[in-house]
């Protein structure tokens, strides 16, 4: 069954490294104190959000859900994350459950010590690739060399797919005498970093906070172990200024705070190894059985298991599983690397308690300034709208299971009368949620209503949802959404208490303001096109017939309300005419001003320009070649706006090819590093006038699809205009990918103080991997391979002739 040339040079090579030399020095003998001082230690904070890899082992459904009864054994519930060469959050339980902040290694000589959070070199690459050099697992190699040539450390990253444990093999390199290895831990158990207590045994660390334990143990026991309160006893001041452990700790008292393990693995020389895991459990025996089980197992059994080698169930499998991969991969210009990454990437983001329950990124927004003293979901949540791109990703690679599974998922999170706190009107679903369904943010953005009914027909369509199940869901879920697109209501919960009436939404696509927007009515009214479509295919001819005159009502007012054709902006390129990204009167040629966003001050609406209106023909309400959409592509394009409200960036492709395109939310975006100070977004906790949104990959692909979408009304989407796009588009999204083939949420534009020294195209420090980037660039190949846009509804443009 196994379709692919397997190259696992890298792996055996790795196999090959002896078990690393004697210890031929005994460690100083150092003071052994009962209890460490210093609680709570260092105020907590979360770990750089830029990833370059992230990873958890592939589990099979069982009748749409993960089960322990599943013929594989026990669901594994381990994610972790890497960044900056080093091991960043890993998750435990449900996705958003951090457990660490980080694990980094220390390398000490005899007149210095480096740790991994250090000016290192730093080099990533996946462990298991075919022959064209496309990844198979989400198993990594982090090579990180000290600059002055000291010493190198390669660390081989995976969990066990059979436990609940993650498994670090570390490989050190150096010529000089006397270099010892150590590693430490900062753990965040429960997802906070203030409330654990740790403690060491003669089986290895361990730190817990009420019944939730992580466990630090080596396939050889650790030479010396302490624990202590981070910065203040974690023993690292005392490697950085002496060398060497003089005072050790057994535990951190009956006082919790921020905590750290610390344990020597010995002295190093030429392939110095050492395997250790991170293991969890609801107790200390639990958390230490599972690591020993890992470590009993070695390291080529748990990475051939994650890799789905042999007769395991794997990565590997989930790749070969996803038919159109391959015919897709003829529309990249890598080969299909950042395709089979994003398949991986996208399947990874997926709770295991809660099936279908898809995050937007395994990451916490400039997490490196963020406050940890209190558990904190980040990205690590679900949002409708994100949830949507993904699940349509799926589909288009392939993968109708999870897409079907994730629809399922959605009750959860529609607001009905069971839902906490809601004293109001029901059939919206919530803005943000953990995966479990609880609540988090409640605004109502009347897009996150919409897709989910779209998702439906588009899963009816490919005969994943029978009429059956589409007609039984229908009475569920879908007629109270579309309910709610005709008739609005009172949204009553928790903070929030406002009428909503459509197609005005409390909150658009970007979650900042209020008023009628191009991207969600583009939704609203594809969702109710497809509800109409939905209700008569069950029946309901009423309800049909109501959902369809209500989606050409609010179609024959867009232009009226969010088209200016007195537009005032200071642009060679513009005529006046052009979609607004958003306005809250019903006149798109009123001066009015939209709110203050991000610490930037409300302009006049006719300032602020979005791609809000390429959606209007990615779901089929407006054509490509409309006037009012053709009339607004010159100032969306135009670079010689004033900065602030410029939208549009060229950037370089690094073979010399030529440039390719990238896009801000819109003008005058405040969700991002200041310009002036050049530090992190909202540092502090609070929002400076100088904050500045950048550029955000996933609009190179929109673009990409409105230029199919006009090559198909044009009739010229021949093989030159196909490698034209797949030239521009579609290798400018796999150009701002960084090493670790994670797309970012948000790269530099070279606007401003480069405080983090950023190369331009890079990522920042926003969230990276955001799933809507790669599961926009798994759309945007698939509708080249199929040379139609894949997430476009011809039953909208039908209905609207």
């Amino acid at each position: 069954m196994k379709k692919y040339n397997l190259i696992t040079a890298t792996i055996l090579a790795a196999g090959l490294v002896g078990c690393g030399v004697q210890n031929t020095q005994t460690s100083a003998v150092a003071q052994t104190s009962v209890s460490a001082p210093g609680a709570p230690g260092e105020a907590p904070f979360w770990a750089y959000a830029g990833k370059t890899g992230i990873g958890t082992s592939f589990e099979q459904y069982q009748n749409g859900h993960y089960s322990n009864e599943a013929p594989t054994g026990k669901v594994s519930k381990v994610w972790f994350s890497i960044a900056k060469g080093m091991i960043t959050e890993t998750m435990f339980g449900l996705i958003h459950q951090a457990q660490i902040k980080d694990m980094q290694f220390v390398v000490v000589g005899k007149d210095f010590t480096v740790t991994e959070a250090d000016d290192l070199d730093v080099t990533i690459d996946y462990l298991y690739k075919d022959d064209k050099g496309r990844p198979l697992s989400l198993a990594y190699k982090v090579v990180s060399k000290d600059k002055q040539g000291r010493f190198s450390l390669e660390k081989h990253i995976f969990t066990d797919p059979d436990g609940q444990s993650l498994f670090v093999r570390s490989i050190f390199n150096t010529q000089l005498d006397g270099v010892k290895a150590y590693v430490t831990v900062n753990p965040y158990i429960n997802n906070n970093g203030l409330d654990d207590f740790a403690k060491t045994t003669e089986q290895g660390l361990v730190a817990w906070q009420g019944e939730n334990y992580l466990s630090l143990q080596g396939a050889q026991p650790f030479k010396q172990t302490s624990v202590g309160f981070t910065g203040v006893s974690d023993g690292l001041s005392q490697l950085k200024t002496t060398q060497q452990l003089t005072r050790v700790y057994k535990n951190t008292g009956e006082q919790s705070g921020n905590v750290s393990l610390l344990a020597e693995l010995g002295e190093i020389g030429e392939n110095s190894q050492f395997d250790l895991t991170l293991s969890f459990g609801n107790n200390q025996q639990s958390s230490f059985k599972q690591g020993q089980a890992t470590l009993a197992k070695g390291y080529q059994a748990v990475l051939d298991n994650y890799n789905g080698k042999g007769e395991a169930l794997g990565w590997q499998d989930y790749l070969q599983s996803l038919a159109p991969l391959n015919t897709m991969s003829e529309q990249t210009a890598d080969n299909g690397k950042l395709l089979y990454t994003s398949a991986m990437v996208l399947k990874a983001q997926e709770d295991k308690t809660h099936a279908g329950a898809l995050i937007a990124s395994l990451s916490n927004p400039w997490g490196e300034t963020v406050s940890a003293k209190t558990g904190s979901t980040g990205y690590k949540a679900v949002w409708v709208r994100d949830f949507y791109q993904v699940a349509m990703a799926f589909m288009a690679m392939g993968d109708t299971a999870t897409a079907k599974t994730a629809f399922e998922y959605l009750e959860k999170v529609q607001v009905n009368s069971k839902t906490p706190g809601n004293n109001g009107d029901t059939g919206w679903f919530l803005q943000k949620t953990h995966v479990d369904g609880e609540l988090e943010w409640v605004g109502v953005q009347l897009d996150q209503t919409a897709m989910p009914i779209m998702l439906a027909w588009k899963l009816h369509q490919a005969d994943v949802l029978s009429d059956a199940e589409l007609t039984d869901w229908y009475t569920r879920m879908l007629k109270p959404a579309a309910d709610f697109l005709v008739d609005g209501g009172r949204a009553k919960i928790l903070w929030n208490d406002m009428q909503i009436t459509p197609p005005a939404t409390q909150q658009e696509r970007w979650e900042e303001q209020a008023g009628y927007s191009p991207s969600t009515t583009a939704a609203v009214i594809a969702g109710l096109i497809t509800a109409a479509d939905i209700a008569k295919m069950a029946g309901d001819e009423v309800n049909a017939k109501r959902y369809l005159a209500t989606a050409k009502s609010y179609n024959a007012d867009i232009e009226s309300m969010m088209f200016t054709t007195a537009g005032n902006l200071e642009s060679s390129a513009s005529d006046g005419e052009y979609f607004i990204r958003i306005g809250q009167d019903k006149d798109a040629n009123s001066n009015t001003k939209i709110n203050a966003n991000n610490g930037r001050d409300g302009f006049n609406k006719k300032q602020i320009l979005d791609g809000g209106f390429l959606e209007l023909v990615r779901y089929g309400v407006r054509d490509a070649l409309a006037p009012s959409i053709v009339k607004t592509l010159p100032e969306y394009d135009d670079e010689t706006l004033t900065d602030n409200l410029q939208v549009k960036y060229s950037f370089e492709f690094t073979d010399g090819s030529g440039t390719f395109a990238g896009y801000r939310r819109y003008g005058n975006d405040g969700y991002g590093e200041d310009e002036v100070t050049g530090a992190n977004y909202a540092q502090g906790g609070k929002n400076s006038p100088g904050q500045r949104g950048r550029v955000w990959p996933f609009f190179t692909g929109e673009r990409g699809h409105y230029e199919i979408a006009a090559a198909n009304a044009n009739n010229t989407l021949d093989a030159t205009k196909q490698q034209a796009i797949k030239n521009s588009y579609v290798k400018g999204l796999e150009q701002f990918a960084n090493e670790g083939m994670m797309l970012p949420e948000q790269v530099w534009d070279g606007v401003g103080v480069n405080k983090a020294g950023y190369t331009l195209g890079e990522g920042t420090n926003s969230a990276t991997p955001l799933a809507w980037t790669h599961a926009e660039y798994v759309k945007l190949v698939r509708s080249l391979s199929d040379k139609q846009v894949w997430d476009h509804y011809p039953v909208v443009t039908k209905a609207l002739k």
